[in-house]
C-alpha cells in the first residue's frame, strides 16, 4: 500500500467526542517513549503528522487522522508514565479502555514495544486484557536499528517465549524502526490485507 494522503481529523480527550465511523480503523498505542510518533510519522510519509516530544507520556488524547481518504489511523495514549499523577494516570485508562472496547470498526489494535528490551509486564497485562475483551492486535517491535542482527534476534525470541506462556497461537509480530523504515512495507500490507477482508 502507498500512503498518498495523511490528513489530521481531530483530538478527542473524551471517548463522547469520538465521532462515529464506518471505515476500518488501526490504532497505535504502547508505553511512553516506544517510539510510536516516529512510527506514525514513518508509515505517513510525513515527518510532522505526529508530535514527537522529548518528555514521555504527552500524548493525552485520542488523535484521529484519515489515510487515503478510507481508513483511520489512530494515535492512543501511552501507558505507563512514571511522571504522570495517578488522576491523569485513571484518566488515560479510562480513555483507552472506552476506545478500544466500544469501537466496533477497530480492525486492529498495534501494540508497541522496545525491541531493546525484555518484554515489561505492563505490555504484557495490557495484552492479556486485549484477548480477555476479544480486541484482535498485533505487536510492533521498534527502534531495531539500535540493535545487531543477534541482539534483535535474540531479543525477539525472548519476547516470542514470552508470549507464549499467554497464547499457543502467537499475535503477528513486525519488526520496525522509524529512522531506517524498517517494517513499513510489511505493516502497510498487512493494513490493505485487513482493509480488504
Amino acid at each position: 500500500m502507498l500512503v498518498k494522503t495523511a490528513n489530521f481529523l481531530l483530538s478527542a480527550s473524551d471517548f463522547k467526542q469520538c465521532k462515529p465511523s464506518t471505515i476500518p480503523e488501526y490504532a497505535f498505542i504502547g508505553r511512553s517513549n516506544v517510539g510510536k510518533s516516529t512510527l506514525i510519522n514513518m508509515l505517513c510519509n510525513n515527518s510532522k503528522l505526529a508530535h514527537t516530544s522529548a518528555t514521555p507520556g504527552k500524548t493525552r488524547l485520542i488523535n484521529f487522522f484519515l489515510i487515503n481518504n478510507n481508513w483511520h489511523l489512530i494515535d492512543l495514549p501511552g501507558y505507563g508514565f512514571a511522571k504522570i499523577g495517578k488522576k491523569l494516570r485513571e484518566g488515560f485508562s479510562t480513555l483507552i479502555v472506552d476506545y478500544c472496547t466500544g469501537r466496533k470498526n477497530l480492525k486492529c489494535l498495534f501494540v508497541l514495544i522496545d525491541s531493546r528490551l525484555e518484554l515489561q509486564s505492563i505490555d504484557k497485562e495490557f495484552m492479556e486484557w486485549c484477548s480477555e475483551h476479544n480486541i484482535p492486535f498485533s505487536v510492533v517491535l521498534t527502534k531495531s536499528d539500535k540493535l545487531s542482527k543477534s541482539e534483535l534476534a535474540k531479543n525477539k525470541k525472548q519476547i516470542e517465549s514470552s508470549l507464549s506462556e499467554l497464547w499457543e497461537e502467537l499475535p503477528n509480530i513486525f519488526i520496525t524502526s522509524g529512522d531506517k523504515k524498517t517494517g513499513k512495507e510489511e505493516l502497510l500490507d498487512f493494513i490493505e490485507y485487513l482493509n480488504q477482508k
